[in-house]
């Protein structure tokens, strides 16, 4: 089904577009008549519901049931645009608070499917209460520890956008899709299309992923698999070979003692220690070792990203999301990737932390930054408020969280993502409560001198170690 098509196709369309052959069953709440021409007596709306009822085939702006995507059993809602353009009245809501309350029976992921141009107005604020019904349902599922997928269609706007949509744990778009909280006729004059599209809703991290139609149902599967829900998981294993990265990456695999003198798993060779921290620095600034990207894509046979900090912002140099080890395992990940770390990365990090251990997934940290970004766009963004965040969200978690620091650890800026008591180092690695260069300034050293800073800092992979910092060092 072509994308275009696919946005604007009906309910139970959207809904074979996920469970092909594998079927949907439907449910349907009790039924509770309306008053004539509804809560407003809003003249001609009982018209209006059955000419729309005779264009859809449907009673409703709502579709839901039971169904399979690949694998897994979900709870499916679907909006039925050609029902009064999707709007959520009184009985939309005893749909969706009924598809909510299934999936928490049942103990089973939900999936929605949206396409709504809002609160329907011949219902008045009957109709707009509903918004608060479907957040009541929604906070229910999430401290069950049941995910939440939302797929927005063509159009998602107004409270729909804003409940069913955006407070999904995951959002995905389909291609050219018209999403925003401000539908078309009610918009300012000349306001820019782009920020009311999927692609711009995903430029502005409030969308993790905008998906081809042909693409959505293996998509929402990886996302059901990795999401849950699970029993519980181990420990994220540290990963124990360094990647191959750059022009001359770093030999051997394995966990080194804080003299290097442990074998490699194995039996590879051991890398070996730099000799002094000016050494230990120059390694990790070294452009050759391999960096977060090479890691994770060794780690993991999936990702799935997640993308943004929810609040109108994005840090490319922090990847956050979900991943599929080759056993099946799930792990939430957070990889910083050698840049100063932007206020939302450090949301976005938070916001993954706290998904993964609300469903019971083990948490791996990369770290590698010279530290917080500290320019004045940062500190209007937060920056203090953003890290305080994610030292919160990593000192809540009740899942593991395992840290490898894989290049530079820069001050609190690198701690943030470190967890306490389960940190790992690489032989290409140094952490410090501050740079060997920045030291000697304020100590009024000479620039001759930072190499002596930076062995007194004792910043070393060895020194991590034997400080009890790091429990052990991969070569």
């Amino acid at each position: 089904m072509p994308d275009a098509d696919s946005a604007r196709a009906t309910a139970r369309e959207a809904i074979a577009l996920l469970t092909g052959a594998a079927g949907f069953t439907e449910h349907r709440p009790p039924p509770r008549p309306l008053p004539p021409d509804g809560p407003l007596g809003w003249a001609g709306y009982d018209a209006a519901r059955e000419r729309a009822s005779a264009r859809t085939g449907e009673e409703e702006s709502v579709v839901y049931g039971t169904g399979v995507v690949g694998d897994r059993a979900c709870v499916l809602i679907s909006f039925e645009f050609g029902f009064l353009g999707g709007s959520l009245g009184r009985n939309t809501g005893d749909r969706l608070a009924a598809a909510y309350e299934l999936a928490l029976t049942r103990r089973l992921p939900l999936v929605a499917l949206v396409a709504t141009g809002g609160s329907r107005m011949q219902e008045g604020m009957v109709a707009l209460t509903q918004l608060q019904r479907v957040a009541a349902a929604s906070t229910r599922l999430r401290a069950a520890g049941l995910p939440q997928i939302a797929v927005v269609r063509d159009p998602t706007t107004g409270g729909g956008w804003a409940t069913v949509g955006a407070g999904a744990d995951v959002v995905l778009a389909l291609p050219g899709a018209q999403v925003g909280f401000a539908g078309s006729r009610v918009r300012p004059p000349h306001a820019d299309p782009y920020a009311y599209s999927a692609e711009g809703q995903f430029a502005a991290g409030q969308v993790d992923a905008v998906v081809p139609a042909d693409e959505l149902a293996a998509t929402v599967t990886q996302w059901l698999r990795a999401l849950g829900p699970h029993e519980d998981l181990p420990a994220a294993p540290v990963p124990r070979a360094l990647p191959t990265a750059g022009a001359e990456p770093t030999a051997g695999v394995g966990t080194g003692s804080a003299a290097g003198t442990e074998s490699a798993a194995g039996g590879g060779a051991v890398a070996p220690l730099p000799g002094t921290g000016r050494e230990a620095v120059a390694r990790a600034r070294d452009p050759r070792r391999p960096r977060a990207e090479a890691y994770l894509a060794d780690y993991f046979a999936v990702r799935l990203p997640l993308h943004g900090d929810r609040s109108g912002a994005t840090d490319p140099g922090l990847l956050c999301g979900l991943g599929l080890r080759a056993d099946g395992q799930p792990v939430a990940y957070v990889a910083q990737c050698g840049t100063p770390t932007r206020p939302a990365g450090y949301r976005a990090a938070a916001r993954t932390i706290r998904l993964a251990d609300r469903l019971g997934v083990p948490v791996l940290t990369l770290v590698d930054t010279p530290g917080a970004a500290n320019d004045a766009e940062a500190e209007r963004a937060g920056a203090g408020a953003a890290i305080a965040d994610t030292f919160a969200a990593i000192a809540a978690a009740r899942v593991p969280v395992t840290t490898l620091v894989i290049g530079e650890g820069g001050s609190g800026g690198a701690l943030a993502l470190a967890a306490p008591e389960n940190t790992h180092v690489t032989v290409d690695s140094y952490f410090s409560v501050i740079a060997p260069e920045l030291a000697a300034a304020i100590l009024k050293r000479p620039p001759s001198e930072t190499g002596a800073t930076a062995d007194q800092l004792r910043l070393r992979p060895q020194d991590l170690v034997e400080l009890g910092f790091a429990l052990s060092i991969v070569g």
